[in-house]
This record gives C-alpha cells, structure tokens and sequence, in this order.
C-alpha cells in the first residue's frame, strides 16, 4: 500500500481520524495546563578521612587530598543508608516528603556524593535539599557510632555544593502530552482501518468492489513527489529507511520528550508497523507462511516484559524507574516492529537478499568511520549536531586504551561499535562469496570483509576478538579444504600486518586477555565485583525482576553484561527469554543450511547461524540490548533469519528443480534458478 493511498483511507474516513485527533489534543492541553512543573535541587558532598589519618600529614598538609578510592566503599555505605525505606520514614518525619535521590556524582573518581529533590513546591524543595544534606552529615557520624569507631577516626562530611535554586524541570509534563496525543492519534489511525476494512466486506458482500480494490493509475506527467507518493511501498523499503537512520545518525540522539528510546530510527520503526497494519487491513499483505516461530518467540518476550511491567507497580519506584520502564515498552514495541516487518512483510526471496546487502554496504561505512576515528583520534559523532534531537546519554568522550583510540564511529560506545561489526561480518563473507556478486569485482565485494574485520581488532577491545574467534569457529570449519585453508593463512596473514602497520595493537590485545586471566585487569575487576550485587536485586523478584529497563546506571551502575542486566530487571523468566531469542537465531541458520537447496544459501544460513551465535556469546562482555544501534540490527537480523528460513522451507516443500546434465568439463552454474534474482543496492 502506498503513502498515497493511507491519506486516501484516512480522509474517507475523517470522521473517525479528526475526532479522535481532536480530543488527543484537547487531553494533550489539559494536562499541559493542570500538571504541575516539577522543581529539582542539588547539593554536593565529599568524604574526608580523619585526623588521625591524615597524621603524618600529606606534602601540602591537605585533607582534602585523601578523598580517594580507599573513602568509595564508606560512601557507598552512606548512600546505601540513605535509600533505605527507613530512612525515608525519619526524612518524612523531619519534613522531606518529596522523592529524593543520592548517588555518587557524574563522573567523579573520588567519594563524591550528589543529593537530588525533586517536588513541586520551589521553596519547599530547597528547604527539604538543606534538610538532606545536613541529615547526610549526621548519618554519617551514627553509622560510625554504630560501628563503635574510636575518636579521632572518624570520616567526615564537607559541603562542596550547597543546595542550589531549585530549576524547573518540564520533561515529565511533555512526555505525559505526548503519550496522550500519539495514543489518540494512533488509536484513530488503526480504527480509521478497521472501519475502513470493515466497509469493504459489506460491499463485497453485495457485490460491489472496494475502495482499495482497484489501485488508481498513476496519472500522467506526474511530479516526482506524486510519483513517490504513489509508488506501493514494501517491507524492504520500509526498514531500508530504518537502517538508514538506525546507522547512519549517532544512536545517542533522540527525541526530547521519549528519552533514549525515542531515537529518529525508532520512530519510523513503529511507522514501519502501522503501514503494515494499514496494509494487512486492507487485504494488500499477508504474514508470510512458514515465518510463525520468531514472532511466537518474540511473543513470549513481549509477554515476559508486561508481566514483569505489572508485577512491578505496587513495587515502590521513583519516578526515574517509572519513566524508564515506559521506556522499555516503547523499545519492545520497536523490537516486535522489526520482527514482525521482516518475518511477516517481505514477500519476495529477492527482496530479502536486497535488504541483506543493504545492511552489509551500511555496515560497511559505519565502520570506515570507525577507522577514521581510530587514525584520526577523534570521535566523529560528536561533531553531528541535528536540530531537534538531544543526547540521551552522558556525553562521551575520546576513549583510549594503551596508546590507541577506540573509535565509536556513529555507536554510543566502542563495545557497541565492536558488537555491531562482529554480527555484521558473517554477512559481508556470504556477500563476497554470492555467485550472483561475482560480475561487480573483487574489490567492491571484499571491501566490506575489510572494512568490517579490520576494524574489529582497532576497538581494542576483548569483545572484538571474541567476536573474530567464534565468526572463525562457526564458519571456516563448514568450508571446503582449499578455502578453509585459505581462509587460516589470512587470518595469520592479518595478524603479521596489524604488527607491522599498528605497533603495539597485537600486544595491548593480549595483554587484555592475560590481564583477565590473571585477575589483573581493572576492567575486569570492575565487572566481577557487581556479581554479588545484581543477586541482591535478584533474589528481592528472582521470577520478574525489578522491570524492563529499570535498572539505570544513574541510579545503580553498569552491568557490562546482558545476562546478569536482564536477571535484575526480568528475573530468571526474562534469562530464559534472552537465551530463547539466541538460540531461536542459531536455529534459523542451522535449519536454513539443512534445508537449502544451493550453496549460496547454505552459507547464507550459516552467516545466520554465526551471527546469532556471535550475539549470544558477547551479551556476556557488554549490555548489548541496552545499545539502540546493536538491539535494532541484532532483532531485524532475527527477523530476516526466520524469513529466510520461510523461503526455504516453501522451496524444500514444491517439486525439485530440473536437472540438466553438463559436460565434464563445463563449470558448475553458479545457482540455481534463484541465480536469476535482481542484484540492488
């Protein structure tokens, strides 16, 4: 169904569109009206150590100067205290009945605590961040107290930001505005449909057409808006356009209002569903057959998260998590768009091969941005400024390790960076080795294997070797001996030239490893010494979790692992769910190369195959779906494996191709009749 022909529908049907529209938008001012603007206040205090351990004093005779790491575990103590229900109950009886918060401050290396209150009184949110901060102080003093601290031992208190003027902060009212207007005007657009299909049974029913049934000519001398309004759109133009925004706009930028999930790419996703609901009403689409189990997985995930979305009201949460868990729905619902778009709305084999290489030609350039960014030292999104849009996330900046840049290109992070290649890669070898790519050259179908596993090792990161290692491990093995061994002097070859041309790289890498195995490596460290505290937050809900999303590093920490992230906020139910999507991708890719009638696709279900596996085992080394860029790609790649697996199964069950008999010494054709597919780009 064409742009054109939505419009068509909708203005058939404006007495169902505008009034809903009309009273999204009246609901919309009201609450903007009677909402009140919500103040926040901070304040800001650092940990000194005593007097009796700043004897001998420092060179420069300051206490201040042991503010270090040795005060972070006292500091974590407080806060701890100060989050406690039963500190809350003293706070209301000493007047602090607006939310608080305290954590330590962004960015600080030291014992640096921030203390927020957020309330719609400003005057009483000044007074009740005076108040925090002073019980802070003597908090401080009774836990020591308590612990029967000698005199002159003590850790003491310092304001070094006292309770500023509190500012307004209208974000919660716009997201409020704009959650009612978008639910008006979607319930009108989907209801515009259904009266619509509703309409054409009845005519049918007496034997008159429908309005959709017979599509207008286009007219013409049409214009070339006209022309493209008019054009049937399909699945792979949709989440081409996705992509488009998805890899090429930085993945930290978003709409103000939807936070971190309303990023451009995520919008035109659940533009992308309505049009096919749009079109499935009108009888123009069909789920493709064969296509059932990826969104019956995907099902169970949707019902894993709404579970754990109800368990978790009568949970007491801040207004951070609530927003947050909002969040998360909008991010499933993008997540079921993609699947559901690529499962159930590419009805054509040639037209998945386009997407696929599309995906691969993007990847491509996202990574020689990276590259770029490697040589250059510098992180190009930063320099992208789009007006509209704010970043979700912390700024951040050029990151190191050793003496190299880990570039990010167009990535929130040099791990999402290096996940995103590494998924990416199994893809662009199947794209070099299609016989139907053969006509295009060498260069232009090894390039992406270049861009894609060159980049790898320049992330620096473990996460980027691992991904190399189980790419290698799932894929040369299936090969035959002459490009398998081809395959190994490669990838020794590649070895010899990263030493010559990046000295030092090689060394740094596995010094990144040995580190881990030696339990020497901070970051590592860093990373194992959370796993006691995510069983904390598990054993408070082990079956639901604390909700999707909810577990926010401004409010508890990062996780830097997906599996011990989704058991905080889905419990064991969302874990089994996580392994289930992994383990569903392996499948589609095992079953696809079973199935397959030709070699082209055998590797293609194994490209489906190495990636899924890919994806499951680097959730271990980073959050992987709390990275929009990685999530979005990694669910259409679920996507158009279970639509692969589709096509496949339908010519695994008509008749057998005809067989003609060649000559000795006649090559082998390149494919079968799906040799023949159309070539884009």
């Amino acid at each position: 169904m064409s742009i054109a022909e939505i419009f068509r529908v909708l203005g058939r049907r404006w007495y169902v569109m505008v009034p809903l529209t009309l009273l999204s938008l009246l609901a919309g001012g009201y609450l903007y009206a009677t909402v009140p603007v919500t103040y926040e206040s901070q304040s800001q205090l650092a940990l000194l150590n005593s007097s009796k351990v700043a004897k001998p004093a420092p060179s420069y005779g300051n206490t201040l100067a042991y503010a270090s790491g040795s005060l972070i575990g006292t500091a974590d103590v407080l806060i701890r205290a100060l989050q406690s229900p039963e500190t809350a109950q003293v706070l209301r009886g000493h007047g602090v009945t607006d939310e608080y918060a305290v954590d330590f401050a962004a960015q600080a290396e030291g014992p640096l605590l921030t203390l927020t209150v957020k309330g719609e009184d400003r005057a009483r949110v000044l007074d009740e961040t005076r108040k925090i901060t002073d019980f802070a102080g003597e908090q401080l003093q009774t836990l020591q107290r308590q612990a029967r601290v000698p005199d002159g031992y003590y850790v003491h208190s310092a304001r070094i930001v006292p309770p500023q003027k509190p500012v307004s902060q209208p974000k919660s009212r716009y997201q409020k505005v704009a959650a009612v207007v978008v639910f008006g005007v979607t319930g009108g657009f989907l209801l515009s449909f259904v009266v619509e299909t509703w309409s054409a049974a009845r005519r049918r029913a007496r034997g008159l057409p429908g309005p959709l049934d017979v599509p207008p000519a286009p007219r013409p001398g049409a214009g070339r808006l006209r022309t493209l309004l008019t054009r049937p759109l399909d699945a792979t133009a949709v989440l081409t356009g996705y992509l488009a925004l998805a890899l090429f706009l930085p993945s930290n930028l978003a709409l103000p209002a939807l936070g971190g999930a309303g990023t451009p790419a995520n919008v035109f996703a659940l533009l992308g569903l309505f049009w096919y609901l749009a079109t499935w009403c009108a009888g123009r689409i069909a789920p493709a057959p064969g296509t059932r189990t990826m969104r019956t997985v995907l099902l169970v995930l949707a019902v894993t998260v709404l579970l754990s979305y109800i368990a978790n009201q009568d949970r007491i949460s801040s207004q951070k998590e609530i927003l947050a868990a909002d969040r998360g729905l909008i991010v499933l619902l993008v997540w079921v768009s993609l699947v559901v778009l690529t499962t159930a709305g590419i009805q054509d084999r040639e037209r998945l091969d386009v997407l696929l290489r599309r995906l691969v030609v993007m990847g491509s350039v996202v990574a020689a941005l990276g590259l770029y960014d490697f040589f250059t030292g510098t992180n190009i999104a930063d320099s992208l400024r789009i007006p509209g849009l704010n970043s979700s996330t912390a700024s951040v900046t050029v990151m190191d390790r050793g003496s190299f840049t880990r570039p990010r290109s167009l990535t929130a992070h040099p791990l999402e960076f290096s996940g995103m290649l590494a998924i990416l890669l199994p893809f662009a070898i199947w794209h070099a080795f299609d016989p139907a790519r053969r006509h295009l050259g060498k260069v232009r179908r090894w390039a992406p294997v270049v861009l894609l596993g060159g980049g790898l090792p320049l992330t620096v990161s473990r996460t980027s070797i691992i991904g190399i290692v189980v790419v290698a491990l799932v894929m040369v093995p299936r090969w035959k001996p002459e490009r398998r061994w081809t395959a190994i002097g490669i990838l020794f070859g590649s070895v010899a030239v990263f030493k010559v041309l990046v000295p030092g790289l090689i060394g740094t890498i596995t010094g990144l490893f040995s580190g881990s195995l030696n339990n020497a490596d901070s970051s590592t460290q860093a990373r194992t010494v959370k796993y006691p505290k995510i069983y904390e937050y598990f054993v408070q809900d082990p079956v639901f979790g604390r909700g999707f999303g909810t577990f926010t590093p401004e409010r508890y920490f990062f996780t830097d692992n997906q599996y011990l992230l989704t058991l905080a906020e889905l419990g064991a139910l969302g874990v089994a769910c996580l392994l289930l999507l992994g383990l569903a991708g392996v499948h589609n890719g095992g079953s696809i190369r079973r199935l397959a009638r030709d070699e082209p696709d055998r590797e293609l279900g194994q490209a489906f195959f190495a990636s899924a596996t890919v994806a499951l085992v680097i959730s271990a080394t980073f959050d992987t779906l709390g990275f929009p860029m990685f999530a979005g790609v990694f669910f259409l790649l679920l996507g158009a494996g279970g639509s692969c697996l589709g096509f496949v199964r339908r010519a695994a069950a008509g008749p057998p191709p005809p067989v003609t008999s060649a000559p000795a010494t006649s090559a082998p054709a390149a494919r079968t009749p799906d040799s023949q597919r159309l070539v884009e780009i």
